[in-house]
């Protein structure tokens, strides 16, 4: 089958490599499509897995089922369209049983292979049964490429912990940070900011509701987000780049009581200087969002059934898998695009 494999971000080459062959208890689908993540694109966390096929937002049709299957399950069938999650958990485990699922063992270790670039996807027991989603039949392959995305933002909205009313404030609106945006105020929120210095992402913020928008190149944020909020400034800050100047501006511009979620990595050296007091005098919670397990997934699969989400409008560009390397420029350059998806 054809695969892309990735030898670096520079380096990613088409090639033809071996179907994965059922194992027992899992399913092999055929790609239909598969999102480009931001981390997909992050020299330092990808390149250390290489050589890999990289890609975890598949959405495509279940082409063959193990034996087992096909005699036990008459849920699962040959034909039907799916959401395969990359990780799923044991859902029985200490983590599992608080809801700390990425902390769990078997999400950690569970993946699909060879990734989801490729013609062909074997879909383990535990991803099949913990964390795959039949389509709708309303659904694309497409809408169904975004459900993990939108997992990770529910989960993020989810840990800030909003209250009703609260001001919102995006730095960095890629299509992350603007699927914060779209879903803010399904959490409560009742005013949302966004920033960023791209003029093409600050349109489309106000596009899918925000209420205003700063440009970071020409303005202070600090003193912009004063000035629109009467010095009350943002009691949830959602801090998308990975970067420690980003942070520090979070940390900056949080009202106090307020909290701070970091949803993006920090470069592995980065090391962040705070003053304990500054938090602690100000009531000030710092709070990360790692990825997202199957109670996000189920949501996000609901926000775009119910048209709360609508996917099409975040796909800016569409490429097939002969085109992969134009198709990871593209997203490494962070202008005017927002979801560049492959089709297979």
């Amino acid at each position: 089958m054809k695969a892309a494999v990735l030898y670096s971000l520079q380096d990613i080459r088409i090639e033809d490599i071996p179907r994965p062959e059922l194992q027992p208890g899992s399913a092999l689908i055929k790609t239909k499509t598969c999102g480009i993540c931001s981390g997909d694109v992050m020299p330092w966390y990808i390149e250390k897995k290489a050589p890999l096929v990289p890609g975890h937002e598949p959405c495509g049709v279940i082409v063959e089922l193990s034996p087992e299957l096909k005699r036990a399950d008459p849920l699962i069938n040959e034909g039907d369209r799916v959401f395969v999650h990359h990780h799923a958990p044991c859902m029985h485990c200490h983590h599992c049983l608080r809801g700390d699922f990425v902390q769990c063992q078997s999400w950690r270790n569970s993946k699909i292979i060879p990734g989801g670039i490729a013609e062909y996807i074997l879909i383990p027991e535990i991803n099949l049964r913990k964390d795959t989603l039949i389509l709708s039949d309303t659904m694309t392959y497409e809408e169904g490429a975004m459900i993990e995305p939108i997992a990770c933002v529910v989960k993020s909205l989810r840990r800030a912990q909003i209250k009703k009313g609260d001001t919102l404030f995006v730095l960095g609106l890629g299509v992350m940070g603007l699927l914060h945006v779209i879903l803010a105020r399904e959490f409560g929120a009742g005013h949302v900011i966004g920033a960023d210095k791209v003029p093409y992402r600050l349109q489309k913020a106000l596009e899918f509701g925000a209420d205003h928008v700063i440009d970071i190149s020409s303005s202070d944020t600090s003193e912009a987000l004063s000035e629109l909020t009467k010095g009350r400034m943002a009691e949830i800050v959602i801090v998308c780049p990975n970067s420690l100047e980003a942070i520090q501006t979070g940390l900056r511009i949080v009202a106090s009581g307020g909290t701070v979620l970091l949803f993006t990595p920090a470069l592995p050296e980065d090391q962040l200087s705070i003053r304990p007091n500054d938090l602690y005098f100000r009531d000030i919670s710092l709070v990360t969002s790692y990825s997202c397990g199957p109670n996000d997934t189920r949501m996000a699969f609901d926000f775009i059934y119910r048209g709360i989400v609508k996917p099409l409008l975040l796909i800016t560009h569409r490429f097939g898998i002969d085109q992969t390397p134009e198709a990871f420029a593209l997203v490494a350059k962070s202008q005017d695009s927002l979801k560049v998806v492959i089709n297979l």
